[in-house]
C-alpha cells in the first residue's frame, strides 16, 4: 500500500469509473494504478488519470459528454459530481457552493478544477 493517493479520470477510458469521481489509489505499477471502485479493483491505466495526495472537497466540474443518455438536457453543458457520495447534480451558474440531494454535505463548486475527459 502506498501514502494515501487518489485518482479520477483525465480522459476517456473503457473502464468503470463514473466521470469527476475521485477513487482511492491502492497501489501504482510502471503502466498502471490500481483502484479501489465500490469495494472492486480495478486496474487503470495511468496515462488516463489524474492523481493527486488527497481527493479534492469541492463539486468537480464536468463537460457534459455528446453521448450522455441518463444525464437531463436541462443540465445544460455541465454538471456537478459530489466529491463525498458521487451523486451527479446540475450546476446553476456561479453558485459558490452547494448542497448535495443524496448525502446532505454541503462543497464548495470547484469553478478553478479542470476536468479533461
Amino acid at each position: 500500500m502506498i501514502g494515501s493517493q487518489w485518482a479520477r479520470l483525465r480522459s476517456d477510458a473503457s473502464v468503470p469509473l463514473r466521470r469527476g469521481a475521485w477513487y482511492r489509489v491502492l497501489r501504482v505499477t510502471v503502466s498502471d494504478a490500481v483502484l479501489d471502485v465500490h469495494q472492486r479493483v480495478v486496474n487503470v491505466p495511468r496515462s488516463a488519470l489524474q492523481m493527486t495526495p488527497r481527493a479534492p472537497g469541492v463539486w468537480a466540474i464536468v463537460p457534459r459528454p455528446g453521448n450522455a443518455r441518463q444525464l437531463p438536457q436541462s443540465w445544460g453543458a455541465r454538471y456537478g459530481v459530489c466529491p463525498k457520495c458521487h451523486a451527479r447534480a446540475p450546476l446553476p451558474k456561479g453558485p459558490l457552493n452547494l448542497r448535495c440531494a443524496k448525502c446532505g454535505g454541503v462543497f464548495d463548486v470547484g469553478w478553478g478544477d479542470t476536468y479533461d475527459a
